[in-house]
């Protein structure tokens, strides 16, 4: 059995060992990268790429729907059931496609060949 003496040198000897770590960790810094301000999770980058994920999204639908209309009505101009369809289709998804990738290289911040 430890006497009641021998319980605070314990105490004591384990308080100073807490501080010592707590410093250490202190030093470290081993909180996780959020905490650190690492990562930006405020409401205005939130925002930000919510509205580039938007842009996005319609730049792409609107060329394959324009494509997929205006195939729709030369087809019927015409009379060739689905050639025109196809054909505008595929134009308006490698519009889309276009259209997405001038966007991503436009929100990099990088300037391009030729712009000042």
């Amino acid at each position: 059995m430890t006497s009641p003496e021998n319980g605070k040198g314990d105490e004591e000897a384990l308080k100073a060992r807490l501080d010592r770590l707590a410093k250490a960790l202190e030093e470290r810094d081993l909180r996780p990268p959020a905490r650190r301000g690492e990562v930006d999770v405020s409401a205005r980058s939130t925002g930000r790429a919510l509205s580039l994920g938007m842009r996005v999204l319609s730049e792409f639908t609107a060329g394959i729907i324009a494509g997929a209309l205006l195939g729709w009505l030369l087809d019927k101009a015409f009379s060739t059931s689905p050639a025109f369809l196809i054909v505008f289709i595929g134009l308006g998804t490698a519009t889309g496609f276009w259209n997405v990738y001038r966007l991503a290289v436009g929100s990099t911040g990088a300037p391009r060949n030729g712009s000042k």
